[in-house]
């Protein structure tokens, strides 16, 4: 696949992106107009157009790109860091951290008392994950103790989160577990896009900040220090925007897989194998991503709706076989 001119691909990403948000806010069980429902809105008065979409669309809207963009540029930022196009960013245990502090507080019925303590257990989580690998691995440790450190840490909190499952207080309450853990957008409000925003917002920009180091580093780790980068902390400062990022996720959506290895894999060869540029159309194809799977969401007529995470994993588990299979000649 020949790249293409990058502005050409950014824009084009945008107006997609645009439109299928435009189109989410109209989309849904009940049928709403979006331009009454900005008339109301204008007035202030308070209709049923008015609190469909900017109280329950809108906000399913952001979070859907949010969660995308975030995960997609994390994907690219993951796999850059290793130079691995197999990689995404469970692979350091972050996901799984995160998971875990949320599953506590859902465990030991925190949850409800504060919306707030999901995504504040969520983000501390993924942190303390993140400690953890440094400390497994060292600080100044190769990328392959990196993620033994991660695979180890990923191990550890699978157990614990089994344990809490296994142990669940209510039947209620092991439900609520394992439909978090599905990943969804459903029932959220704009308090969770308060929540994870600054900290997304944070993550992105540690993330970005880094990509001439990424640049750089498919040169190869000996290249980009001859460059001038310290390796060591710019590595650090990846880490920790990923940490953010995909913390941030999770606290407000649940474990959503695949769109951090699928989007970047996808958009690679368009913008010519670099991985600084990656970042930005990762995020893009991301979101884009995320919202048109929410989107068919939405529009199954089943009694229950299915879960987002189901969603991608059902269009990311194949891709990544084939991915595999593309690369197995490469391995033997």
């Amino acid at each position: 696949m020949r790249s293409i001119n990058f502005s050409v691909l950014i824009i084009s990403l945008i107006s997609l992106l645009f439109i299928s948000s435009v189109f989410a806010l109209h989309v849904g069980m009940a049928e709403i107009s979006v331009w009454q429902a900005w008339r109301d809105l204008w007035v202030d008065e308070r209709s049923l157009a008015e609190v469909v979409v900017w109280d329950i669309r809108l906000p399913r809207v952001l979070l859907a790109v949010l969660v995308g963009a975030t995960l997609g540029m994390a994907g690219a930022a993951m796999q850059g860091l290793l130079r691995n196009p197999l990689a995404e960013p469970g692979i350091l245990g972050v996901s799984s951290g995160a998971a875990l502090g949320a599953v506590l507080v859902l465990y030991f019925g925190v949850a409800a008392g504060a919306w707030y303590w999901l995504p504040v257990a969520s983000i501390t989580g993924a942190l303390v994950a993140l400690l953890l690998v440094y400390i497994l691995a060292g600080l100044h440790s190769s990328l392959l103790a990196l993620i033994l450190a991660g695979v180890a840490i990923n191990a550890m909190a699978g157990a614990l989160i089994a344990v809490a499952l296994n142990f669940a207080p209510s039947l209620f309450a092991m439900q609520e577990i394992v439909f978090w853990m599905m990943g969804s957008l459903a029932n959220r409000n704009m308090n969770h896009v308060t929540v994870a925003l600054p900290f997304i917002l944070l993550g992105w920009l540690l993330l970005l900040s880094r990509s001439r180091y990424l640049d750089a580093l498919s040169l190869g780790e000996d290249s980009a220090r001859s460059l001038g980068f310290h390796t060591q902390r710019e590595r650090g400062i990846l880490l920790l925007g990923l940490a953010l990022c995909v913390g941030a996720c999770v606290a407000v959506s649940g474990s959503i897989g695949f769109v951090g290895l699928v989007v970047p894999h996808l958009l690679r060869p368009l913008v010519g194998y670099r991985p600084g540029r990656l970042l930005v159309a990762s995020a893009l194809g991301g979101a884009l991503l995320v919202l048109l799977a929410d989107i068919l969401v939405r529009q199954l007529d089943i009694a229950r709706e299915l879960k987002l995470g189901v969603v991608t994993s059902l269009l990311g588990g194949p891709f990544f076989l084939l991915l595999i299979l593309k690369t197995r000649s490469r391995w033997v």
